[in-house]
């Protein structure tokens, strides 16, 4: 009896990979969902502001995806690909809110400001622990980076914590380069004020979506898929 062989999804290019899932290759889906869950969940993050709302943006945008797969010639990365759809789908929720929102507002009732309802209340005793060090520092920087002003913002996530170049993000956006590197350039100054140069080691460390976050959100869409 022949051993099974297991491809190696890692070596594929992005086309072959591309094909396997419109073939509706399950561990292949699985691959492409875990290796791209992260930058998704930071860049849907970086316009919504919020993780349950980042989440669903993503899950709705792995759903488009796979619907589209079959149109992914190879023009640019599958990963900028897959970052585009879930851009559009994060602003679309984006747009609904803000409708929602002033129509509410119209009627005179106040809205709270959600995305602020997770900071954590400062502990009252001393934390010389490193780790917990960190976790403070991680805080900060997500504050500080969640205040910056919305275009600023998702170009920051993309370039600096996902490392994604200027052509990249400024494909994933849609829009021109130049205007990445003006924002960049402006959401550095602007971090620069409020974060001591200690603390932007801690950048990579932030915005986490991996273990127990990253599988359910793999099982959550490979269940819908079917």
């Amino acid at each position: 009896m022949s051993a099974q062989v297991r491809t190696d999804y890692s070596a594929l290019d992005d086309v072959a990979l591309a094909r396997l899932c419109t073939g509706r290759d399950r561990q292949a889906m699985r691959y492409l969902i875990t290796s791209n869950n992260q930058r998704l969940f930071r860049t849907a993050w970086s316009i919504l502001k919020d993780r349950s709302e980042a989440e669903e943006a993503v899950q709705a945008g792995y759903l488009n995806a796979f619907a589209a797969m079959d149109k992914f010639e190879g023009r640019s990365s599958l990963s900028t690909w897959l970052t585009r759809i879930v851009v559009n789908e994060a602003l679309g929720r984006l747009r609904s809110q803000r409708r929602r929102r002033e129509s509410l507002e119209s009627e005179g009732v106040a809205l709270l400001d959600t995305y602020r309802e997770r900071l954590a209340q400062a502990s009252a005793e001393p934390a010389p622990d490193a780790a917990v060090a960190r976790e403070q520092l991680r805080q900060l920087i997500e504050r500080a980076v969640a205040d910056l002003a919305d275009g600023f913002r998702s170009v920051f996530v993309l370039r600096e914590i996902e490392g994604l170049s200027v052509e990249e993000t400024a494909e994933a956006l849609g829009i021109p380069a130049a205007t990445v590197k003006t924002r960049l350039h402006r959401a550095r100054a602007k971090l620069q004020e409020a974060l001591a140069p200690e603390v932007k080691s801690a950048l990579c460390g932030s915005f986490p979506f991996a273990g127990a976050d990253c599988a359910a959100l793999t099982e959550r869409v490979m269940t819908h898929l079917g």
